[in-house]
């Protein structure tokens, strides 16, 4: 009987001391979500509005496509008649709306996280005087530290998420095998928005804007240092993108155009004694006249996904890193 009591008098001792810690879980979540309720909403309503985008692509351009095989006026040799090139042109909307307006937007979306989430996340509590307020707390700088991020952290990978998902599946479905939209997967718009590519980019960015912050601890200033550093990785990123995997190299017919929808890194001209003269030196000179083939080196279609893989990686590594930074430099 006695063992029973104790039993139950640990067990209620033991279920009380975990009460407060519950609380103060449910407590700073609470506040977490608080703090951030205008990014989530502002996720939620751009994912809703970009979908029902796609949503609107996808459908009409299936129509059209549909009206065009029963009609037999889907293939290229038959829009010279003017019925076909009538039923034809209802595309060029929804076309040059991805292409055009999607594409650019959701390439600008991890700059734009980074400046306006990354960036004043800890540099308006620096600011205002608020991150004294920590010290004072019942939990930890660093657990606070974790709740504070994890909610605009896991906001912007699913919002980004679902945008590469529906972005990849359009451009694949209706764009690139679409009866006119040429929209190779390695131009400067199209490529950061499909894929992995805006995930990784907008982790990345936000990492960055939040270490950032911290360190200028003003939020004008960590914004645009945050825009400048992200464009600049951006374009370091893009000049070495071609070498984030091998090269096809190849000899082809004198002249001849590069498979498509590849990425033409370098071309020009085998001569007859089996040297190899790049197109730039040709130009305005008598030097490549007796060439007998074309080289070119070039990645195609086929490369894009281990590309923006080896690319995410470095760039799930910087964030990684950004993030270590930011928790050593937050003092227990």
């Amino acid at each position: 009987m006695s063992m029973n009591v104790l039993t139950g008098r640990a067990g209620a001792t033991a279920s009380a001391s975990r009460r407060p810690t519950a609380r103060r879980v449910r407590g700073l979540l609470w506040l977490t979500l608080r703090q951030n309720r205008a990014v989530l909403w502002t996720l939620a309503v751009l994912v809703v509005l970009v979908a029902a985008d796609l949503l609107w692509i996808h459908i009409a351009s299936r129509h059209v496509v549909g009206v065009l095989r029963r009609t037999g006026c889907y293939y290229p040799e038959t829009w010279s008649n003017g019925q076909c090139w009538t039923l034809l042109s209802p595309i060029n909307r929804p076309t040059y709306w991805y292409v055009s307006i999607l594409q650019p937007a959701v390439t600008a979306l991890p700059l734009l996280i980074g400046v306006f989430i990354g960036a004043p996340l800890l540099a308006q509590e620096y600011e205002r005087g608020t991150i004294r307020l920590i010290r004072a707390q019942s939990v930890s700088p660093r657990r606070w530290l974790a709740s504070r991020l994890a909610v605009p952290g896991l906001a912007v990978l699913a919002a980004t998420g679902v945008l590469a998902a529906l972005m990849s599946w359009v451009w694949w479905v209706d764009i690139v095998h679409g009866p006119i939209a040429f929209d190779p997967p390695f131009q400067f718009f199209t490529y950061p928005a499909l894929g992995v590519a805006p995930v990784a980019w907008s982790l990345f960015a936000l990492a960055l804007g939040v270490l950032i912050g911290q360190l200028v601890r003003r939020a004008l200033p960590a914004m645009f240092l945050t825009g400048a550093l992200v464009a600049i990785m951006y374009g370091l990123v893009r000049w070495a993108r071609p070498y984030f995997y091998p090269l096809v190299d190849q000899v082809v017919p004198l002249n001849e155009a590069h498979p498509t929808n590849s990425w033409l890194i370098d071309r020009g001209v085998v001569m007859a004694d089996g040297s190899r003269v790049s197109t730039d030196v040709c130009l305005g000179t008598v030097r490549c006249d007796g060439a007998t083939a074309s080289w070119i080196q070039y990645h195609p279609a086929a490369h894009l996904v281990p590309i923006q893989l080896v690319e995410a990686a470095l760039l799930l590594v910087l964030t990684a890193v950004a993030l270590a930074v930011v928790f050593r430099r937050m003092r227990p």
